[in-house]
Formats: structure tokens, sequence, C-alpha cells
């Protein structure tokens, strides 16, 4: 079983920044693709970031250069630094991890739980 865990939510004054960390573990064989999804109140989940395999990254159109996505030094791990935060930024942040697990079967997508980000004064 694949586990995705995200860390680094919080409250952040417009302008100010954050930084989440996602860990994917388990029975994972090899990863496709890892990135963030967010979701605010009474809206659709959208893309914000994602590492697609080949290393490309896409980036959500409202990012407009103030977040980027890195891999962190340990495997199966994800950052994402933002900056410029405005409170239109406030949803539920999501990470998510395509992989084939080791125990066999399709490409499957696999989601955490959530973090909060709120972007308020």
């Amino acid at each position: 079983q694949v586990h995705v865990m995200e860390s680094g939510g919080g409250l952040v004054q417009p302008g100010g920044s954050l930084r989440l960390s996602c860990a994917a573990s388990g029975t994972i064989y090899s990863m496709n693709a890892m990135g963030w999804y967010r979701q605010a109140p009474g809206k659709q989940r959208e893309l914000v970031a994602i590492f697609r395999d080949g290393g490309n990254i896409d980036y959500a159109g409202f990012v407009e250069g103030r977040f980027t996505i890195s891999r962190a030094s340990a495997k199966n791990t994800v950052n994402l630094q933002m900056d410029s935060l405005k409170p239109e930024d406030t949803a539920v942040y999501y990470c998510v991890a395509d992989a084939w697990s080791s125990m066999g079967g399709r490409l499957m997508r696999y989601w955490g739980q959530g973090t909060q980000v709120t972007v308020s004064s």
C-alpha cells in the first residue's frame, strides 16, 4: 500500500511565505508523477504544480512565478515553496503521487489527506 503525507500548512499574512512538504512511502515500485493540488471552499480541486515523468514540471497559471516545486533529497519527497501568498491562495493543499505499486497492478493515483493553508491578515 502507498501512503502520501503532507506537512507545513498554516496561517500566514498576505505577502508571506509557506513551505509544504510531501513524502510518499510504502510499496512503491516506480513513481510516474508527484505534485500538488488544492481545493478552496466551494470550488473544484485544481492543479498547483507537478513533476511529471521525465522531470518536466507543470505549473498552474495562477502560480505566476510565486510557487516553486522541488525534489527533496529523500526519495519520493517533494516540496512546494509558496511566496507572495494572496488571500485567494487559501485552500486545502493535497499532495498526489502517481505510482506503480510493488504489489503489482496498474498505475494508480494516491492522495494525501491535505493540509490547510490560510492567507489572512
